[in-house]
């Protein structure tokens, strides 16, 4: 399978890199910075963009399969987020390659709620409103593509950073997944496993699902 992965350079997308290579995909990976491909997986193809450009999503999209979106502004920079996944749905429209977009646990339900968010829910760090406003926001975006473009957008859990790859995890649709322990979580490295699963095996069409414990 032929994959450009942009936000390759991140704790994310790097994880999710390193799962494709493994697994023998031909993978590109994007970073914004050329002075950053040391730190790209060496066994993917380097190339340098602006996810933020249309033009330059279409170009690297061309020939993929699979275009993933992986990125995430820095603080003070969180409406970059609505506009790259504008210019990634604007790529994949163009191409027909499919669209996976990776975003954020806040508009995902709470367990037992019919309307209350994890970002409205009454435990939420203020610290990390502005980011999950603009996951939401980049949602939105990428729910109303046109049908003209496959896509697929994947909301981790509420604890989402590195740690092992043990090979589990579970799938949710719209709600927050909550492990018997009362955890919501999911290291980088299994969220990597189950979005390649999903390139593989595709399970999901212009939704929206969750991975969790």
């Amino acid at each position: 399978m032929r994959i450009t992965v942009f936000g390759a350079t991140g704790a994310a997308g790097s994880r999710i890199v390193a799962e494709a290579v493994g697994r023998g995909h031909d993978v590109t990976a994007v970073t914004r910075d050329p002075a950053r491909f040391d730190a790209l997986h060496p066994g993917a193809r380097p190339a340098a963009a602006n996810a933020l450009d249309p033009d330059a999503v279409a170009e690297l999209a061309a020939g993929q399969d699979l275009l993933i979106g992986v990125t995430r502004p820095v603080p003070g920079q969180e409406g970059q987020l609505a506009e790259t996944a504008r210019a990634l749905v604007a790529g994949a429209a163009r191409t027909g390659a499919r669209l996976l977009v990776v975003g954020g646990a806040g508009s995902l339900r709470l367990p037992g709620s019919d309307t209350l968010t994890v970002i409205d829910g009454p435990d939420f760090p203020p610290s990390w409103r502005p980011i999950a406003l603009a996951c939401n926001e980049q949602l939105e975006v990428v729910r109303a593509a046109g049908a003209g473009v496959d896509w697929v957008y994947v909301s981790p859990s509420a604890l989402f950073a590195p740690g092992e790859r043990t090979g589990a995890y579970r799938l949710g649709t719209d709600e927050l997944l909550v492990s018997p322990a009362g955890e919501s979580a999911i290291s980088m490295e299994d969220f990597a496993l189950a979005v390649l699963d999903e390139a593989e095996r595709p399970k999901h069409q212009r939704v929206r699902f969750t991975v969790g414990y």
